[in-house]
């Protein structure tokens, strides 16, 4: 693998040049917005940073998903408790105010014993949002320690013969142990972070060919993807695609699909691989083309009932926020204005405004639809996510220090 991580090396300046970009941020703040356009992201953001403002107080572990508009909370934070701590964190940026800071920490030391869980590929989706940003932010050596902790317990799910990280079951669970599934890609971030702060490889390394083997099964020719592709964990072998959060195994979840597009984009930002970018150019002209009038994703967007089907505001905020990237890399405008339009639709047709008792900031959510659960809700990561867009845009160098936007 270190051969393979030196020549990506070697070729991502030129890469870069050949782009004609360094760093997305410093790309994404030359970009005109329409002034409507701004102010509907301003007064979106600034109805976030109350919502949360007036809810944290009453928030003692991780939303995890709403019923009857109400947070659910999960204990241990599952596999969503970073987008709690990492909503705070957007929300002191955009506001300045001291209390989400405090929030946001003390939320995120709450995620302390999952450094050490194994059972799990979602240590990215826990630690990033929290406790690396909360390094980037304060700078305090703790939080950076405590990522790379979780970034060693992380690379134990990684499988030398099918060069993939496992997603669900405890490393001695056989029956998921050849799963893979495109929501890892945002995984690998944690990896390229503990490789760049310890200086060692090995972490990077099985974030790249974790990219590479999702890169050769997950992409169909027309550029939209499954949720899931098995393997034979005891030779690495192929087994073929499959499912869970989709329609079937030919079908494109709309999630998942957000997932693919920010999560090549950023590996490409990190590694500098020009064929990381490709793909989630394809991945993401796929789902531009499927977008639907309102600009609001369809849960799949091959469910027999689409365009006409259920949404999940969810995959339009990640999506979003993917194509401000993939932006910033390509220099290509046009990802930049379907990233506006995701971002505009969702302020103006999915925030909880006309709702008294909503904890949340963003309705019309769809976090399981074969197993029928969680339909029409809203979900921490959506909350998240479009804060996390719409700062993109309004203060994308605030942005750049939470997440680094860079590109080698």
């Amino acid at each position: 693998m270190s051969v393979s991580r030196r020549t990506v090396l070697a070729t991502a300046a030129g890469t870069a040049a050949a782009f004609g970009t360094s760093t997305p941020a410093a790309s994404a703040v030359g970009e005109r917005t329409p002034a409507s356009t701004l102010r509907t992201l301003r007064a979106a953001a600034d109805y976030a940073v109350e919502k949360v403002r007036t809810v944290a107080p009453s928030v003692t572990a991780f939303p995890a998903e709403t019923r009857f508009e109400k947070w659910v909370y999960s204990q241990d934070g599952g596999w969503v408790g970073g987008f709690w701590p990492g909503t705070l964190w957007m929300a002191w940026l955009h506001s300045k105010e001291e209390a989400f800071r405090t929030w946001a920490l003390a939320s995120a030391e709450k995620l302390a014993p999952r450094r050490y869980d194994t059972s799990t590929h979602d240590l990215g989706f826990l630690f990033c949002p929290s406790w690396v940003t909360a390094w980037r932010l304060t700078g305090d050596d703790a939080w950076r320690t405590g990522a790379v902790r979780a970034a060693d317990s992380l690379i134990q799910r990684y499988n030398p013969r099918g060069h993939f990280i496992r997603a669900w079951g405890a490393l001695s669970d056989q029956q998921n142990a050849g799963r893979v599934i495109i929501d890892t890609m945002m995984n690998l971030d944690l990896l390229a972070f503990a490789s760049k702060q310890t200086g060692d490889p090995k972490y990077l390394d099985i974030a790249v060919e974790h990219a590479k083997t999702a890169q050769r099964v997950f992409p169909r020719p027309d550029g939209s993807t499954p949720h899931v592709f098995d393997f034979d964990p005891d030779t690495g072998a192929p087994i073929g695609p499959n499912t869970v959060q989709g329609y079937s195994p030919t079908s494109c979840w709309s999630r998942g699909q957000a997932w693919g597009i920010y999560g090549f984009t950023t590996m490409y930002r990190r590694t500098g691989d020009p064929e990381f970018l490709a793909t989630a150019r394809g991945l993401a002209d796929f789902a531009v083309a499927a977008l639907t009038p309102d600009h609001v994703p369809v849960w799949d967007y091959r469910a027999p009932q689409q365009p006409h089907d259920i949404k999940d505001a969810s995959a339009g905020a990640i999506m979003a926020c993917g194509l401000l990237d993939l932006s910033a890399a390509t220099g290509r405008t046009s990802y930049r204005e379907v990233a506006l339009r995701l971002l505009t639709a969702l302020s103006e047709t999915c925030l909880t405004k006309n709702s008294a008792r909503a904890d949340a900031v963003v309705a019309r959510c769809t976090r399981n639809r074969p197993a029928e659960s969680g339909i029409e809700v809203s979900l921490p990561y959506a909350d998240y996510y479009l804060l996390e867009g719409i700062l993109r845009v309004l203060q994308p160098q605030d942005v750049d220090r939470a997440i680094d936007l860079s590109t080698v």
